[in-house]
């Protein structure tokens, strides 16, 4: 077999993730201080895939190629492949085919994450070459994704979103495909949301027949479009810290598993982890609890957070109760008026969700 490609696609619109995603990629967002996008560019080269190639949208591709530049941060190298419109994976793929060629790929969708990466299902792939392999995993609920029915160890059929959902195997977000997956794209029509589905691809795949592997994953898988999965991500990376204070630390309590990052200062507060401090940011009169992922440059002070994400520029001060499961955006101001009238001030964007005690 050819040496792997892989694509990465980042041109979703992230509607999910509004308001931050209406002024940053959904892919960029940090989880546990790294952008989502920047797991899957080194999930490929621990996979010894060496190009690679990102599908992104034109509002948000010059902020990517900015934040991943050329991919040698994360030890690949990265051609940029711009989709004019979000018009569904498969379309994706045909978008990507002059850059592919005839290279087996590795398809990861840039909002995902594989807690084991992807090294051995590549290796299995190498191994195996069949046609495609997909990757699946249980889900409660399986009629909000893509759903697998296997037959004899084989991937017999596969539907987007079925309203009765005959197993609970959804396919994760990470595909390996031979240039076959081009003929499969080109044949399919639309679905009824005017999308060229991958399902449908893989289904076509399977009906001519080619063979399709299914894989079952083993530990956590996580597609982040959404709040509470950007918080279940950060929980589930951050549980895998190792403690390091590079910072300064004044009359201060550490517990647990923190990073505190150089630069970062944390005066008279407690930091119970698992939590990162980042680089430049301020702890003062404070509690930063568990699951907390604080980004470059942020102030709290005279507050309390956890289970939480903050990211680069944003201040938290004189709050009287805590704030918990939150995802709060750039350079976003957090704090209480001084003196009469008693009144709540807001400045929010669209889709914005604020809960008041």
């Amino acid at each position: 077999m050819k040496p792997l490609k892989g694509l990465i696609l980042s041109g979703g619109r992230g509607t999910r993730l509004r308001p931050l995603t209406h002024t940053s990629a959904k892919q960029l967002v940090p989880v546990a201080n790294k952008p989502v996008l920047f797991y899957g560019l080194e999930a490929l080269a621990a996979a010894g895939i060496e190009e690679v190639g990102i599908i992104v949208a034109p509002e948000t591709a010059a902020e990517i190629r900015e934040v991943a530049g050329d991919g040698s941060a994360q030890g690949v190298s990265i051609t940029y492949i711009e989709q004019d419109a979000p018009l569904g994976l498969a379309h994706a793929v045909l978008t990507a085919e002059p850059y592919l060629g005839d290279s087996p790929f590795v398809m990861y969708l840039g909002d995902n994450l594989l807690r084991e990466g992807i090294t051995e299902l590549v290796e299995a792939f190498r191994a195996e070459a069949p046609d495609a392999l997909i990757l699946l995993t249980k889900v409660p609920d399986p009629e909000n994704y893509g759903v697998a029915e296997l037959e004899d160890g084989r991937v017999a059929r596969l539907v987007e979103k079925p309203p009765e959902p005959r197993t609970d195997l959804a396919l994760v977000g990470v595909y390996m495909f031979t240039q076959s997956v081009f003929d499969a794209a080109r044949a399919i029509r639309p679905s009824p949301r005017g999308e060229l589905e991958i399902t449908d691809a893989i289904q076509h795949l399977v009906d001519t027949g080619a063979r399709v592997d299914p894989h079952l994953v083993s530990g956590w898988w996580k597609d982040t479009g959404q709040v509470q999965d950007m918080l279940d991500a950060n929980a589930l990376i951050l549980d895998d810290l190792h403690t390091r204070v590079d910072g300064e630390l004044v009359e201060s309590r550490v517990e647990g598993r923190v990073v505190i990052e150089r630069g970062a200062r944390v005066e008279r507060s407690y930091v119970r982890g698992p939590a990162v401090i980042g680089a430049g940011s301020t702890i003062e009169d404070a509690y930063v609890g568990p699951f907390t992922a604080i980004g470059e440059d942020v102030v709290i002070a005279r507050a309390e957070i956890e289970n939480s994400i903050v990211l680069p520029g944003s201040s938290i001060a004189d709050l009287e109760g805590r704030i918990e499961a939150s995802l709060i955006g750039r350079g976003v101001r957090v704090g209480r008026a001084t003196g009469p009238p008693r009144a709540y001030r807001f400045v929010m964007g669209d889709s914005s969700e604020v809960t008041i005690l």
